[in-house]
Formats: C-alpha cells, sequence, structure tokens
C-alpha cells in the first residue's frame, strides 16, 4: 500500500480568527509545522498549536525560519553558515521547551519560506540547518524539498530525510520551485492540485512548468496554511487519496 504524510505550515498569525481556522485544517493532515517566532507566530500561539495538535493526534516539527517577521521570512538574507546554525538551533529549541512541557515529543524540521529556498540549493545553507537538528536532536527528522540540497545534507549528517512535494505550486524543470512572483508559480485549482499530488504519489512524476514530466519521491506533501483555501486544498486533496487506497500517515513512520 501506498503511504504518505500530509503537512501543513501552522501558527503562523497571532489572530483568534486565523487561529480557528488552524483547527479546522489541523483535522485534515497528519504532520504540522510550527511557526517558532522568527519569521510569524509567538509564545502563545506556537503553544496553543502544539495542543491542538496533541488533541487530534498529530505529529509536530519545528518550523524555523529567518529572523524576518515584516516579511514573513520570504525575503532572502545573506547569513553564514553559523549564523543559519544558531538561528535556527535557537528556534528548534524553543518549540521543543513547549512541546515538552504539554507532553509531545518533536518529530520533525522543515525550514521556512526564503531559507527553505536558499538550502534548496546551497549546500552550506543546508547542512548548517542539519547540524542544528543534529545538536537539538538527532532523532528528529529533517523535512525538505525532494532531491534537494537538503536531502545532501540530511545524508552526510545522517539524519532520516522526508521528501517534500507540494501540492500548491509549480516546479521548474530542475526540481525547485517557481518562485512566487513568477506567473504560474501558485496553483489555486483544487482539482488540478489534487490530480498532480495524486500522480507524485503514485507515479513519481509531477509535470514541470516547461512541460516536460519531473522524477521526484514523496514522503510528504505540503498544504500551506496561509492560503485562503487551504482548508479546501487538504479536504480534497485528502479525500482523493484515501480513495486512492494511499494511507496517511505521519512521516516518522514512512521515512
Amino acid at each position: 500500500m501506498l503511504r504518505v504524510d500530509l503537512n501543513c505550515d501552522l501558527g503562523e498569525s497571532t489572530s483568534a480568527e486565523k487561529l480557528a481556522v488552524d483547527a479546522e485544517l489541523i483535522a485534515q493532515v497528519t504532520s504540522v509545522n510550527v511557526a517558532c517566532g522568527f519569521h510569524a507566530g509567538n509564545l502563545d500561539v506556537m503553544r496553543a498549536t502544539v495542543c491542538m495538535a496533541k488533541t487530534h493526534g498529530v505529529a509536530v516539527g519545528a518550523h524555523p525560519g529567518y529572523p524576518d517577521l515584516e516579511g514573513f521570512g520570504r525575503r532572502d538574507m545573506e547569513m553564514p553558515p553559523g549564523e543559519v546554525q544558531a538561528c535556527v538551533l535557537e528556534q528548534i529549541g524553543t518549540l521543543a521547551a513547549i512541546s515538552k512541557a504539554e507532553g509531545v515529543a518533536l518529530s520533525h524540521v522543515k525550514p521556512h519560506g526564503a531559507l527553505y529556498n536558499k538550502a534548496a540549493v546551497d549546500y552550506e545553507t543546508a547542512l548548517a540547518i542539519g547540524k542544528a537538528i543534529k545538536l537539538s536532536n538527532g532523532s528528529l527528522m529533517y523535512c525538505g524539498l525532494a532531491g534537494s540540497q537538503m536531502e545532501k545534507a540530511a545524508a552526510a549528517l545522517n539524519l532520516r530525510f522526508a521528501s517534500e512535494v507540494f501540492a500548491d505550486r509549480a516546479y521548474w524543470g530542475d526540481g525547485t520551485l517557481v518562485p512566487r512572483n513568477q506567473d504560474g508559480a501558485i496553483i489555486e485549482d483544487v482539482e488540478a492540485a489534487a490530480t498532480r499530488v495524486l500522480r507524485m504519489i503514485c507515479e513519481g512524476k509531477v509535470v514541470a512548468i516547461d512541460g516536460n514530466d519531473l522524477d521526484l519521491r514523496a514522503s510528504t506533501v505540503c498544504i500551506h496554511g496561509d492560503s485562503a483555501n487551504a482548508q479546501v486544498f487538504a479536504t480534497r486533496i485528502k479525500t482523493v487519496l484515501e480513495a486512492a487506497g494511499v494511507q496517511l500517515l505521519p512521516m516518522a513512520q514512512i521515512v
């Protein structure tokens, strides 16, 4: 039986309205990546998100980003590897302490936004993130873009790696994500996204933006929690996968 994890980035807003949306969305996924206060969120939101995940039996991971609240962590920053490592280590530690207090063990670490995109193509950045994970807790999984430099860094550090694919993002032919400011980068059609995800899981392929097939391996599928229709996407993708006989499990049970 084919198996895959559905993950979602949550805890990225302090508004009560968004927390209510997160509470509905979390029931549709098997893992959550919790913002650690550097690009979004705060201590109270982190705790609330961890508690929601615990209630639904959803795995919890850290979602560290650049220290960029104003830009939501989506602006590239020039940070040497040592600073990246320290920045990520601090964020993991903060969420780990909150999770421990709530009786929840962390499962994984997935970088956010511009840090994620940089690590996908820059080995030294990917390695710095991996070293932070290793120092924090060597049993944590490194979650990142399938086939990227993050996967190579995880292998070098002997960390388990969860290969991630995206339901709502277009790919270049080299397997990297098309930047959000490019035409066609964001897939807004729910049925198109669900069809793409099903093919990625069942065939290990997706059509890149140049029209050619791209091979990839998926352990987990990301649904962006800050998207306006995230819950619709999550519900439909979950339904389509389950109807095709795909088992949905937290990534720790797959990798």
